[in-house]
């Protein structure tokens, strides 16, 4: 091979990105997850991973870490790095969740995502509908009528429901709550199986649901507020529920 003469492409861990630690993890939850790892099972020892990503044993060990952290594995004395069941694993973890949601063909997960939304936002809703002042109601009203005139461009139309429902996460002063719905929401928020079709009359019924909301809080009927949130996050993931897997997971 003379000077001119074009190299041949790095292996891609051989390019090493930046944190080698992060990079490795990730490759280990997606296998985890995907089942090359079963539960039980021990990880490949540390010399075999360290030439598999050719990295160092350092970078092997924080990245063991890691997956600690994350509840898919267990060191243990004598067995090695141990790959624990999924009853164990950190769900709200942003690679494990979205490892998981991209194994999931039934919708089964993305079905507990929706019950977990629906249950705290509706209880952020019953709070809002006790606490908004008119500033709040008057902001709500207004972005309801916005999306009216948005049903056209599903874009736009996400960006203001996005807005409408963090309004009232907010009013309702539950910042943990808000937390877990925006961690959850910030995995799928992509995903086209939980986004749906962009359809102007699934933006018009969302947006039916909305008004319910926004009457029953501007109203200060706070059981109908809960009740109107519920319905309307229930009703707006069965209209663009894909149709694998048993739906009757969302029956309460």
């Amino acid at each position: 091979m003379t000077a001119s003469d074009p190299q041949p492409a790095a292996p891609g861990w051989v390019r090493r990105p930046a944190n080698l630690a992060s990079a490795v993890t990730a490759e280990l939850v997606e296998r985890i997850v995907r089942g090359v790892h079963a539960p039980g099972t021990s990880l490949p020892p540390e010399p075999v991973l360290c030439e598999s990503f050719s990295v160092s044993r350092t970078v092997v060990r924080e990245a063991v870490k890691l997956l600690q952290a994350k509840g898919l594995v267990q060191v243990r004395q004598g067995a090695g790095t141990v790959v624990n069941p999924a009853s164990t694993w950190n769900m709200l973890d942003e690679l494990v969740l979205a490892a998981v949601i991209a194994e999931d063909e039934t919708s089964a997960v993305l079905d507990d995502l929706v019950v977990t939304r629906r249950l705290l936002e509706s209880d952020m809703a019953l709070v809002a509908a006790r606490t908004a002042d008119p500033e709040v109601v008057d902001r709500l009203g207004a972005l309801v009528d916005s999306m009216d005139e948005l049903v056209g461009d599903p874009v736009a139309y996400r960006e203001l429901d996005i807005a409408f429902h963090d309004t009232i996460m907010q009013v309702s002063g539950n910042r943990l709550a808000r937390g877990v719905v925006r961690a959850l929401e910030s995995q799928v928020v992509n995903t086209a199986r939980y986004v749906g079709r962009a359809e102007r009359a699934l933006c018009v019924a969302s947006n039916r649901g909305h008004r319910r909301v926004y009457e029953r809080i501007a109203a200060g009927d706070s059981g109908g507020a809960a009740k109107a949130m519920y319905d309307h996050i229930t009703e707006a993931w069965l209209a663009r529920r894909p149709e694998s897997g048993d739906p009757g997971r969302l029956a309460r």
